[in-house]
């Protein structure tokens, strides 16, 4: 192995590490943020509800003091009616009081409407409530979550970034540079070879070059032909090597049996 790759693999390990840090640093602060936004939209939807609530009750004041109002016209008229003289009168009254039965009848059936609605209401209500109160219980927890993690984090990357800082003087110019072009392009620039494959691209290896890595002793650095990853071998992850059975052919069995 080339005596470079192995710090470059320790190099690596640094780099992904470090990247999965900086992600979650800024991962959380959106995952919190996103949950706010979702409180606010329950809290919304909460105040949607207790405004059609609001406007039910304010529906029925209004219908009942036009039940009163009609009532109080029926015992005034009531009274006119008794007073009448002719039949033509009698007749008006009567009819002005039964427009006013009507109207009141209206009323209240409207009224007992708007106090079922205002019972789905109230359901809806309770249920945003407990919306409400998981949402904010969540955010709250998330938030202490995301802080703690932060924090230990920022502590990690730090330790993480003076090993990066203390391996990268040890590789040579040629092969750091080799690497952060290969992992400026790919994301990561080193792959193991396990079982004749690319780990990082999946893509088999031919056989000679397999051979050529597994054999090498030399001092240079083979790359994949399929996503030019620098690549290594470890023996001690190699799966053994499986005995093939040879196949007799059809013609020579035939041979074999005359």
């Amino acid at each position: 192995m080339h005596p470079d790759l192995e710090k470059l693999i320790v190099l690596q390990g640094l780099d992904v590490e470090a990247k999965r840090l900086r992600d979650e640093m800024t991962a959380l602060p959106k995952h919190v943020a996103g949950l706010e936004t979702k409180l606010k939209a329950t809290v919304g939807q909460r105040v949607v509800v207790v405004d059609l609530i609001a406007k039910e009750e304010a529906l029925r004041r209004r219908q009942e003091l036009d039940v009163k109002d009609y009532q109080a016209k029926i015992a005034k008229v009531r009274k006119q009616l008794d007073q009448a003289t002719t039949t033509v009168q009698v007749t008006a009254f009567e009819h002005e009081i039964g427009f006013a039965q009507g109207e009141v009848s209206r009323l209240e059936d409207a009224e007992l409407e708007s106090m079922e609605r205002s019972e789905g209401l109230e359901a809806q209500k309770a249920l945003a409530d407990e919306a409400v109160a998981s949402d904010e219980k969540v955010l709250e927890r998330e938030r202490g979550r995301a802080a703690e993690t932060i924090a230990a984090d920022k502590a990690a990357l730090a330790e993480v970034e003076k090993q990066r800082a203390a391996v990268r003087p040890e590789i040579g110019e040629n092969s750091l540079s080799v690497y952060d072009r290969i992992a400026k392009s790919k994301g990561t620039a080193v792959a193991e070879a396990l079982n004749q494959k690319c780990m990082a691209c999946q893509m088999m290896l031919r056989p000679q070059k397999w051979n050529d890595l597994r054999d090498r002793n030399d001092e240079t650095m083979m790359t994949c032909e399929s996503c030019g990853r620098l690549l290594y071998y470890d023996p001690a992850r190699d799966a053994p090597q499986r005995k093939t059975v040879p196949v007799e052919s059809i013609a020579a069995s035939i041979i074999r049996s005359l």
